[in-house]
Formats: structure tokens, C-alpha cells, sequence
């Protein structure tokens, strides 16, 4: 006589299921970081959560996303610009004389000033691929380039925006929300174009590996400098649109800090340093979670001394968070 055992399967964890389910998204770990934060920040101080603190950290947010939209793309494609930061203070410059010295249109001259942000990614890009220059050095030469062509146009005086460019103020920066609808708009578009697009899907495939892209058709070079191009655009336009918002053209605007804010965006938000993978949906919210640090902390009083050292451990801790949680979903450990 044989006895039959049944084995009755314990029920599943629909909490543990739901919030695997979840974090199978790559972005999910680091918009859990940045809700995380904002708790925090918002017990910790009333004045976080007021509509007033809300745009102030939108105004951190927007340029440092714009930014990464482009390093992005380089990061994925295996290469990286230093120079945006400096494109970023060099082009509200090269609007403001256009405007002011020659009668350019307004529309015009903010066109002029994103061609010469793409004159600028083309040379780094032919530099780096036909020469075979890293573009760490290719860029960190165009990085002081810029800088010294901006100090010496400018006398390293800031400028006011020239009057004619006033019409179209409001919607370039000067409105509470602009900033932040240009920066949510490039975003999209450009996930839209990584995500769903063959240029997006040579990127990947151009940073993942070079020679078997090659090797399938894809024209890696080509890929590569577009990409420098896209990047150094995207630095000269958040220029432009950050002068309308402070109504003043700084020549020591931006520079080398907003361009590792946007590298450090990027990566807490997935990209991968060697490139291959990463989306620039992930560097919006790396630039939220560096938006809401920022501004939570001063909240609370940390003294400014201390504030790149919570700062840098706070990155790093997220950082550290990303990975281990990629790690899991790619061992399949989160179901």
C-alpha cells in the first residue's frame, strides 16, 4: 500500500513579488533612493516640501539633466566630453555679441550659438576617433580652450541679456517651470531615441563592442562623433537657457563642476562607466537624487565645509545601492 504525499506550495509574498516586479526596472533602485531622500528632508524640515523649495531644486535639476542627456550618450558609446561644462558658459556669449554687436535675430543668434556648440562636438569627436586621442585628453584640451576664449571675449565680466532677446525670455528660462519642461522634454526625446531608434541601438551596440559593431555594419565612427555633437549642443543650450533664467551672462558660469555633476548624474542613475548600457531616464532621477541632497542639506543646516563630504559619501552610497540591486535582477534573485 502506497501513501501519497502532497506538497502544498507556501502562498507567495505578493509585497515581495510587487516590489521585485519593480525593481526589475533599472531606474527603480535610484527612484527609490530619491523618494528615500525626500522623506527624510521632508520630516526633517518643513520648508521642503513648499512649492518655492520644489522650483528651487527644479533649477538645480534641469541643466544638470540636460547635460547628462548628452554624457549619456557618449558614456554608452565608450567616450566621454569634459568640455560641455564650458560650451555651457561659452554660447550665451556667442548669442549675446551676435545679438548685440551684428542685429542677429534673437532666434537666429540662439541658432548660431547651438551651431557653434556642434562645431565644438564635431572637433572633439575627429579628434578622438581619426586621431586616435582618448577623449578624456581631447576634451580636457578643448575644456581650457573654451574657458580661455570665454574669459578674454568677456573681460571675464558678466553681460545683462540683450534687450531684443527680453520677447522670448519667458519661455527660454525665465518662467518659474521653463528650465525644468526643457530639460523634461530633451529627456523624453532622447530616451525615445536610446530606447527606439537605430541610432540608439548603435550607441549600445558601438559601447558594448566596438569591433563586433563594426564588424556587423554599424559605422562606429560616425556614431561616435554625432554623439560628440549631440552632447556639445545640448551644453551650449542649457547656456542659453540658464542666462534667460538668471537674466545675467556669467563668463564663470558652469565650467567643470556642472559637467561631473552631469557625469555623476549618469552614473548614479545606471550608466555604465565602459560604456554599453545605461537609459537617460536613470540620469533625470541621478539629478533629482543630487538636487534634493543639495538642497535638503542646507536645509538642515550642514555647514558648508562639510557639505561635498556628505555629498560624495551620499553618491557613493547610491551608487553601491544601483549596482547591487542590477546584480540581483540580473541573477534573477528579484521576482
Amino acid at each position: 500500500m502506497s501513501t501519497t504525499t502532497t506538497v502544498t506550495a507556501a502562498p507567495p509574498n505578493r509585497w515581495r513579488g510587487g516590489f521585485g516586479r519593480l525593481l526589475r526596472f533599472r531606474e527603480a533602485s535610484i527612484l527609490l533612493v530619491a523618494v528615500g531622500l525626500a522623506v527624510y528632508f521632508n520630516a526633517a524640515s518643513p520648508a521642503f516640501a513648499t512649492e518655492g523649495n520644489v522650483i528651487t531644486i527644479s533649477h538645480y535639476v534641469a541643466p544638470v539633466a540636460i547635460l547628462a542627456t548628452g554624457q549619456v550618450l557618449l558614456l554608452i558609446s565608450g567616450e566621454i566630453d569634459l568640455s560641455v561644462g564650458h560650451m555651457y558658459a561659452l554660447a550665451p556669449f556667442l548669442m549675446h555679441y551676435a545679438i548685440s554687436f551684428y542685429g542677429v535675430p534673437v532666434l537666429l543668434a540662439i541658432a548660431l550659438a547651438l551651431g557653434a556648440g556642434a562645431v565644438v562636438g564635431l572637433v572633439n569627436g575627429l579628434v578622438t576617433v581619426h586621431l586616435h586621442v582618448p577623449s578624456f585628453v581631447t576634451t580636457l584640451g578643448m575644456l581650457f580652450l573654451l574657458n580661455g576664449i570665454t574669459l578674454v571675449t568677456s573681460h571675464a565680466y558678466p553681460v545683462p541679456i540683450p534687450e531684443p532677446a527680453r520677447g522670448v525670455a519667458w519661455w527660454l528660462g525665465a518662467a518659474p517651470w521653463a528650465e525644468i519642461i526643457w530639460a523634461l522634454a530633451i529627456v523624453a526625446a532622447f530616451q525615445v531615441v536610446l530606447s527606439g531608434t537605430r541610432w540608439g541601438l548603435h550607441t549600445v551596440a558601438v559601447g558594448g563592442n566596438q569591433h563586433g559593431a563594426s564588424e556587423a555594419g554599424v559605422r562606429v565612427n560616425r556614431v561616435k562623433i554625432g554623439n560628440f555633437i549631440i552632447a556639445s549642443m545640448l551644453g551650449a543650450l542649457t547656456g542659453v537657457l540658464e542666462a534667460f533664467h538668471i537674466n545675467s551672462i556669467e563668463p564663470l558660469a558652469g565650467g567643470s563642476g556642472i559637467m561631473f555633476a552631469a557625469v555623476a548624474a549618469a552614473v548614479i542613475g545606471g550608466t555604465a562607466l565602459a560604456g554599453g548600457s545605461g537609459t537617460i531616464v536613470g540620469a533625470l532621477l541621478g539629478a533629482v537624487v543630487l538636487g534634493i541632497l543639495r538642497d535638503g542639506l542646507n536645509l538642515i543646516g550642514v555647514n558648508a565645509d562639510r557639505f561635498d563630504l556628505i555629498l560624495g559619501i551620499a553618491i557613493l552610497l547610491a551608487m553601491v545601492l544601483n549596482v547591487y540591486l542590477a546584480r540581483l535582477r540580473t541573477k534573477g534573485s528579484l521576482r
